[in-house]
């Protein structure tokens, strides 16, 4: 026979449940940790890890003028991004309005995950340049960070390309590029996007 439940154990269990489901959800998915609320790219599964993206946003736009060649001035303009889930999940797409100084484009973001390497792809297309698809980068999330490389050719050249997403939040989060001439030895970042989350 089980031992009886003095009055003082039922009083402080009913109110540890009365404490229990007074905090709010939001609460709970912080004090849950570092995998919910605030890190929301950190899944368990990575078919899930652009989940953190989907909706729209504003953008802040930093971009090095010029590429590779010692320069320190940058052009800073806005934008948008609408972006939604494709292939069950298994990928995406952004639709992007960029306002540089000299006339806004559009331009589109296509990312795929592939299950056996557990990798995501990651092409651009640029309206401007409507037949050439870029040189997709491939890597993958990890701490909440998001890193994906190419090879890829600057002016005749061969460059290393890193694409990486940051700082995710349920309401904005960070993209950068950089560049690399010496295999990866050092590397150039020449554009910044930051995101706030409209819808």
């Amino acid at each position: 026979m089980p031992p009886a439940i003095d009055r003082r154990t039922v009083l402080r269990l009913s109110l540890f449940a009365a404490v229990a489901s007074s905090i709010p959800l939001g609460a709970a998915k912080i004090l849950a940790g570092p995998n919910t609320l605030e890190n929301p790219a950190m899944t368990t599964d990575p078919r899930h890890d652009f989940d953190f993206f989907f909706g729209s946003w504003t953008v802040q736009h930093r971009r090095l003028k010029e590429r590779l060649a010692n320069s320190i001035e940058w052009v800073e303009f806005d934008g948008a991004c609408s972006v939604q889930p494709l292939l069950g999940g298994s990928g995406n797409l952004d639709d992007n309005v960029l306002n540089l100084p000299g006339g806004a484009y559009r331009a589109v973001t296509l990312r795929s995950f592939e299950p056996e390497t557990k990798t995501w792809a990651i092409w651009w297309l640029d309206s401007r340049h409507p037949h050439a698809l870029e040189t997709p980068v491939i890597g993958r999330f990890e701490n909440g960070v998001g890193t994906f490389f190419a090879d890829d050719t600057l002016r005749d050249k061969p460059i290393k390309v890193r694409f990486q997403w940051s700082h995710i939040t349920s309401t904005s989060c960070r993209w950068e590029q950089a560049f690399s001439p010496d295999g990866g030895a050092s590397w150039e970042v020449n554009w910044a996007m930051q995101f706030t989350r409209t819808a």
